[in-house]
Parts: structure tokens; C-alpha cells; sequence
């Protein structure tokens, strides 16, 4: 048997075992399924608050943010997250509130100013 072959039966063999590993795996019970979805749903909502939020605020003020020094979450449906200005930045506070069911940004608050609010 030649190099090329014996690869060939490796590769070959490799994926015959891991077809073989994920076809006998134990299925998922429905709690295990609705914990897995409830943790993809938090984990998409924080993502797209990372990602809007801080745009906002910098669009606002001019600031970059980075890191929220305050996050509440119901890991549910919304997500507010809180930062707080420091030396050198144009504002106090900044409050960013994300409704997944508006699917953005439903309210932002910059030193007691409101700037977006769809949650009326």
C-alpha cells in the first residue's frame, strides 16, 4: 500500500469515527434545549448591545466607550447597560437599554438627557 493510500484510509477512518461519535450521542432533554436557547438568546442580545450601544454613545458625544461599569438584564428580553464618564469625557453617564423585541436600541439617556426613547 502506497503513502497516498494509507493518508486516504486515515482521513477516511477519522471521519467514519466522528460520524460515528455524533450519531450516538445522548439527544438533548427539551430543559436542556430551552437552558441552550435561553443562553444563545442572552449571548445574542449582550453581543448586539456591545455593538450598538457604544456607536450610540459615541455618535452622542463624541466619546468612545468600551466596557459598561453596570449591566441588568432579565437574560430575557432586555438588557440596560450603564457607563459611567470619566476624566476627560464629555459626559457624566451614559444609559443604553437594548429590547429584543424592538431588535435595537429601544432607549439611551446621556446625563439625564434622553436621546432615544421607543419604549413609550
Amino acid at each position: 500500500m502506497s503513502e497516498v493510500q494509507k493518508i486516504m484510509l486515515a482521513v477516511a477512518f477519522a471521519f467514519g469515527a466522528g460520524f460515528l461519535l455524533v450519531g450516538t450521542n445522548k439527544q438533548q432533554t427539551p430543559e436542556q434545549a430551552q437552558a441552550a436557547a435561553m443562553i444563545r438568546t442572552y449571548a445574542a442580545m449582550q453581543s448586539m448591545a456591545n455593538k450598538k450601544c457604544p456607536l450610540a454613545i459615541k455618535q452622542h458625544t463624541g466619546d468612545q466607550v468600551f466596557f459598561p461599569s453596570e449591566t441588568e438584564s432579565d437574560k430575557d428580553t432586555y438588557i440596560t447597560m450603564k457607563w459611567v464618564g470619566e476624566k476627560g469625557q464629555h459626559f457624566k453617564n451614559a444609559l443604553c437599554t437594548l429590547r429584543l423585541s424592538q431588535g435595537g436600541l429601544s432607549k439611551l439617556v446621556i446625563d439625564d438627557k434622553v436621546i432615544i426613547d421607543k419604549e413609550s
